[in-house]
């Protein structure tokens, strides 16, 4: 083979397409946008539009959202990491983290982390420094005396701006609330009081005026006697 005899493979190479040159071309005139009208301009999307019916993606309903912060964990599972140390290629007495994983075969990528679960039997003591790991597989690698490390939780961030004058503001109500409640007790209970002191007042007038009438009838039998 010679260089002047290399060639690019059949199909490999396409020829432009010339657009409007000539009615001899097969695509002058039009330039392949087919007659006149609102197809043949640009701009216009009629992809979705249905002669004025409600379209199809506002007829069919939307639920839930994607999380921006969410998190793509690689699962992985301990009868997997059990299957690897017997095959020898997962060593024992090393850290197993993300990047030994991925020498060793039993995931492609980290992502964002990797999480360890419970399926399968862990028979080896092995100690990972994982993201995230289930109740179960920390159960299982402590049983079989090895560890996991996960990584320390983030610190909470300090509030500020306006999050700091709402969360003010809330306080501040719910103190004002309680002062009221117990302004709103006092006044009940010093009614409550008053009210018995004015039956106890009726009362003792009544009393006075039981006696008085006593004593003017003792009298008025002492002067016809």
């Amino acid at each position: 083979m010679k260089l002047n005899e290399i060639r690019d493979r059949p199909g490999a190479v396409h020829v432009r397409k010339r657009i409007g040159r000539g009615i001899g071309s097969g695509t002058g005139k039009t330039g392949g946008r087919g007659g006149k009208g609102q197809t043949a301009r640009s701009g216009v999307s009629l992809l979705s539009f249905e002669g004025g019916q409600m379209p199809l993606y506002r007829r069919l309903p939307k639920r839930g959202f994607n999380n921006p912060f969410r998190r793509e964990l690689v699962e992985v599972n301990l009868g997997q990491v059990q299957r690897a140390i017997d095959a020898g290629r997962l060593p024992t007495g090393e850290v197993v983290d993300g990047p030994a994983m991925i020498a060793a075969g039993l995931i492609r990528r980290e992502r964002d982390g990797v999480k360890l679960l419970a399926k399968g039997e862990l028979k080896a003591s092995v100690r990972f420094a994982v993201t995230a790991a289930s109740k179960s597989a920390l159960a299982q690698v402590t049983k079989a005396g090895g560890e996991i490390r996960l990584p320390a939780p983030k610190p909470e961030r300090p509030t500020r701006g306006r999050k700091l004058k709402r969360l003010a503001a809330e306080a501040q109500a719910k103190d004002d609330r309680a002062k009221a409640a117990v302004r709103a007790g006092e006044k009940a209970k010093a009614k409550a009081e008053a009210k018995d002191e004015t039956k106890l007042t009726g009362k003792a007038k009544a009393e006075a005026k039981a006696e008085a009438m006593i004593k003017a009838k003792k009298a008025d039998k002492a002067d016809k006697g």
